[in-house]
């Protein structure tokens, strides 16, 4: 396995991420500039952290909200490779969820 910590729009190649090939025909993914988890599980902004973010495009469509995506994430490849990247390291969604309410 290699030690380079993917973001999600890298995993994806989805292209959407700031200066990313398709962000202006297609809009900024807010994942790759929510700065306040910067660094969270080893990524740039929330990149690696996508499923608490709103707005972010999972299977070519727009996505809701934490409730509302997050049945779809736990089927995602990307979040279940940072789930076993991450292991026992891994922070809690809840946690997560509780951070963004800190910085709004």
């Amino acid at each position: 396995m290699s030690d380079v910590k993917r973001n999600c729009w890298e995993f994806n190649g989805c292209g959407r991420q700031l200066g990313g090939p398709n962000a202006y025909e297609m809009g900024v993914c807010p994942a790759s500039t929510y700065i306040w988890f910067d660094g969270i599980h080893g990524g740039r902004n929330a990149g690696r952290a996508c499923w608490i973010i709103s707005g972010t495009m999972c299977s070519g469509e727009v996505q809701g909200n934490f409730t509302d995506k997050f049945k779809i994430c736990g089927r995602c490849a990307f979040y279940n490779s940072v789930k076993e990247e991450e292991g026992e390291q891994m922070i809690p969604s809840m946690l997560l969820l509780e951070k963004m309410e800190e910085n709004k």
